[in-house]
């Protein structure tokens, strides 16, 4: 079975907790903290594999979670950063964020990898909270989540040349004839439901790899037939080579055909109609076949495509194969491989909160629930979470950071009195009236 689309649920690992601890050697009396951080979440990381032809795996595992950091230990030693997660997908593959729709990466070359779900950052231990006020505090930091998402998977075929054209016209005879592939034949539309590849060698040790898509019918780019299924696998070829029925034996006409199919692949995609493209005419064996051609061959010139080049074959008698095969080898060399998406490194962007200030990253809304006060911001929900609520150190500390940003001021402005309660994340707290 051939599977080219699937949704899977990824999530990098937490961070460790930072620990609270003190040093406890003999002759020193009264050791300072000794609490170590911990150590950071594993990300998970999509790695292509060229051995990889679906995505049939993600069929029975949809859920990828990296490890967890682990907690600091005493003495001041760090966690163990926990290793990542590498998940093995196949050349071609687009990964796309579900929420977003964002393209996250396009995989296409051995080895490739992407970092679709960051590990989270391990906690801090008491040793990075010892001020000259407060030299033994206890105050420790829990770890950070790890990212998660879903993500939907889409493998789009890495073919170097693309047979496209109605149902029926020889594709999958003409791949048969010129590679190893065995497509399954049949004279009825839509005998091809998923996409053949096959290795098309060619004289002088020159060879590129040929994709029979499955038949396009007119509505295809608002998904009519196999639609949007057939179109995907277009994106990605170099050079489309386009069979034309020449014989015209289901009624249809040659040039009409070609005009339904270009419009299909233009609405799907713009840069589809630049792709270079050659017309392959199909089923000259059939007496009825050189007389469309030449009428062909006259409404691409009264339609101003006369630089249209169209090679005449016979898929069933081999005719012209040759000559056709050198044409596509040369094509395809002279057209560099393209990514679906910028391949430009980014720099990696990891926000740092300063509480003092009232920058963006710092801004929080609050909305009233009966006698709830609901506060929201990334910030503030992103210290809520790090915070131990169990060490009254960690509590003050949390507070204070509060009034600092100005949510105490705030929550007072919108009627918040002792009695109240403030939610922030999944944490409630009783309002307590605080002088600045």
């Amino acid at each position: 079975m051939f599977v080219d689309i699937a949704k899977v649920y990824v999530k990098g690992g937490d961070g460790g907790d930072g620990i609270v601890s003190y040093r406890r050697e003999l002759y020193v009396p009264e050791g300072g903290p000794a609490g170590g951080d911990g150590g950071d979440g594993g990300d998970v990381i999509f790695r292509v594999d060229e051995g990889l032809r679906t995505l049939m795996d993600f069929r029975y595992q949809k859920h990828f979670k990296a490890p967890r950091g682990e907690k600091g230990k005493t003495k001041s030693m760090h966690g163990a950063n926990a290793e990542d997660m590498i998940v093995r997908v196949p050349p071609g593959t687009v990964v796309i964020d579900d929420d977003t729709k964002e393209v996250i990466a396009d995989l296409t070359r051995h080895g490739q990898e992407v970092i679709v779900a960051k590990g989270g950052k391990g906690g801090r231990g008491n040793t990075r909270f010892a001020t000259a006020n407060n030299p033994a505090p206890e105050i420790a930091e829990k770890g950070e989540e790890g990212q998660e998402r879903w993500v939907v998977l889409e493998l789009k075929v890495m073919a170097d040349v693309g047979l496209v054209g109605f149902p029926s016209v020889g594709k999958s005879t003409l791949l048969s004839v010129v590679s190893a592939a065995q497509p399954k034949i049949g004279a009825y539309h839509f005998t091809t439901l998923t996409p053949n590849l096959g290795v098309v060698d060619v004289e002088e040790g020159r060879s590129f790899v040929m994709a029979d898509l499955p038949g396009l019918i007119e509505g295809a780019h608002e998904g009519v037939g196999l639609g949007h299924e057939f179109l995907r696998h277009v994106e990605r070829t170099r050079v489309i080579a386009h069979v034309v029925d020449m014989s015209g034996t289901e009624g249809r006409d040659p040039y009409d055909d070609w005009v339904v199919i270009n419009k299909e692949l233009r609405e799907y995609n713009e840069k589809l109609a630049n792709r270079p493209q050659i017309v392959v005419a199909n089923k000259m064996d059939i007496p009825e076949a050189q007389d469309n051609l030449e009428l062909f061959k006259e409404q691409l010139k009264e339609h101003g495509h006369e630089e249209m080049e169209i090679i005449a074959i016979s898929a069933a008698t081999r005719q012209g194969i040759r000559e056709l095969l050198y044409r596509l080898a040369d094509m395809v060399e002279a057209v560099p491989v393209e990514p679906l998406v910028d391949e430009t490194p980014k720099t990696e962007e990891r926000k740092v909160y300063k509480y003092e200030g009232r920058d963006r990253e710092n801004e929080f809304r609050i909305r009233r629930e009966n006698d709830t006060f609901i506060v929201e911001g990334e910030a503030i929900e992103r210290l809520a979470k790090r915070t131990q609520f169990g060490s009254y150190d960690a509590m003050q500390r949390f507070a204070h950071i509060l009034r600092k940003m100005g949510v105490d001021r705030e929550l007072r402005k919108r009627g918040a009195q002792d009695g109240h309660f403030v939610r922030i994340g999944d944490y409630e707290f009783e309002f307590v009236e605080h002088e600045d």
